[in-house]
């Protein structure tokens, strides 16, 4: 391999470890917030539990997520130093945002939220929960605004002299079309990610080798998990409603990259959406293929006799536009990631469907009846992969989304190969690469380590103290049994 491609490497080694952490600790942020405001409204004592339970878990990640975003942004330096020097005066600005809210803000705050338990006045203690969930969503908002430059660039011109992009609007970037379209998508990933991992870890508690139906923090789990349930559910159909409309958005500013995601080389009216090809999808006509027909169609343009442009016709338009080339991205890769990640996140929604059908009006995971029985049993089997589901489709989205640009690193304006640092060599880069490895690979276990000891405790006071049920009390009432309950911070 080659400088470029090491560099690229590289980058997508770096980028997608970095992303396993960044949708958890938004959807953790508020989650976090969401049992704290529930335990401040009710005063019952497992939302205290819980909510300490997976701000820990907040905590692990974002932590983890600080180390590999620096790293990140140390490798745009090391490798793509032609890159940065091009896009710097735009990326500069919503880069040092992005750091200032990431670094201070949600830094700041999740230290105050940690180290205030019963130090704070309990309002201003939910506030600073509120403000790291608050500060993690606008830093996603302004990095995706970057990235959405790069998907379609906006608000710039080249400085004459320097041939550098140069910011005209930092308003009309953070605006940028695709950056609309893209953030509600990206947010609904990020919530099926946190709630994933809260529906594996409470059904795991509640219903398996480490809790059971005789624990007595039996109930506390089983609310966690159907909350985690009900989030990755809603997250799921938040999902493909943001997707059909970033799909339409994208299909405008980059057809290529939609033409490529269905290999699709010849333009044709009513064009049929392929769910699943045998052969080369990338080579010409599959030997085997399920197709909707016109399905294409409508996800691209809203109208199932719309003209779908393919690849060849693409390919000889931008031939005109930018000179002599190839413009045509890797089609298998598209293909099959575009695939993986609606497949992997639907099997995610599904799966906390059905767990939320199983689960309903107080059954046991593992009902009665043979269906039941057989369904529960597959659920408990499949807890260590579900977890995972969202996150292989978040990743698939992001390399569908890098790789399917290509040639270019900001479509139109600046290609991929012209933006590796001069004079760096593949040893260099290699020797980085390995160094990267390694420092992740210890963060993983280390990362990992944690969220298996916090799940294995116990949560810290009897589930019993917090009943009766105070719902149909005072609402008065509830809020001086809330501050009543304070006590000090469980100890995990």
């Amino acid at each position: 391999m080659d400088t470029l491609d090491l560099s690229r490497l590289q980058f997508a080694v770096v980028t997608i470890y970095h992303y396993f952490f960044v949708p958890l600790s938004i959807s953790l942020a508020a989650l976090t917030a969401g049992l704290q405001t529930a335990w401040r409204r009710t005063g019952k004592q497992h939302y205290r539990d819980l909510t300490m339970l997976v701000g820990k878990l907040l905590m692990a990640t974002f932590a983890v997520g600080v180390v590999t975003g620096l790293v990140q942004e140390f490798q745009f330096g090391l490798s793509w130093s032609a890159f940065s020097r091009f896009y710097g005066d735009v990326f500069g600005p919503t880069l040092a945002i992005e750091g200032m809210l990431a670094f201070f803000l949600e830094a700041t705050f999740l230290g105050l939220w940690f180290f205030g338990w019963d130090r704070l006045p309990p309002r201003v203690h939910l506030t600073t929960i509120y403000v790291v969930a608050v500060g993690t969503t606008i830093s996603a908002f302004v990095i995706l605004a970057a990235n959405s430059f790069m998907q379609n660039p906006v608000a710039y011109d080249i400085d004459p002299d320097t041939g550098r992009a140069r910011l005209d609007s930092f308003g009309d970037l953070m605006v940028n079309e695709v950056n609309l379209a893209a953030f509600p998508h990206t947010m609904a990933g990020a919530a099926m990610t946190g709630g994933a991992l809260l529906m594996a870890i409470g059904a795991w508690r509640a219903w398996g080798r480490h809790g059971g139906m005789g624990h007595r923090d039996h109930a506390a789990w089983r609310r966690l998990a159907r909350l985690g349930a009900w989030v990755t559910a809603l997250g799921g159909g938040a999902v493909a409603i943001t997707g059909d409309v970033l799909g339409k958005v994208i299909t405008t500013v980059q057809p290529m990259k939609m033409a490529a995601a269905e290999a699709l080389y010849a333009s044709q009216a009513g064009a049929p959406f392929s769910i699943l090809a045998i052969g080369d999808p990338g080579g010409g006509e599959p030997f085997f293929s399920i197709d909707v027909p016109f399905l294409l169609s409508i996800l691209a343009m809203g109208d199932p006799s719309a003209v779908v442009e393919g690849i060849d016709d693409l390919q000889a338009q931008y031939t005109a536009a930018y000179g002599p080339g190839n413009y045509v991205p890797w089609v298998p890769v598209a293909y099959w990631t575009f695939r993986l990640m609606i497949g992997t996140g639907m099997l995610a929604a599904g799966l906390a469907l059905l767990f939320l059908v199983l689960t309903r009006k107080g059954r046991p995971l593992v009902g009665s009846t043979r269906l039941t029985a057989l369904g529960g049993r597959t659920l408990l089997r499949l807890l260590p992969l579900i977890p995972t589901l969202p996150v292989l489709a978040n990743t698939f989205g992001w390399i569908f989304t890098e790789t399917a640009r290509q040639p270019w690193l900001v479509f139109g304006l600046f290609r991929t190969e012209d933006g590796v640092s001069a004079g760096l060599t593949s040893g260099e880069v290699l020797a980085s690469l390995v160094g990267f490895g390694l420092v992740y690979g210890v963060l993983a276990v280390v990362w990992l380590r944690l969220v298996l000891h916090l799940s294995r405790l116990d949560l810290s006071t009897d589930p019993t103290a917090d009943e009766p049920d105070q719902d149909d009390e005072d609402p008065a009432a509830r809020t001086s049994a809330g501050s009543a309950g304070r006590g000090p911070a469980p100890a995990y």
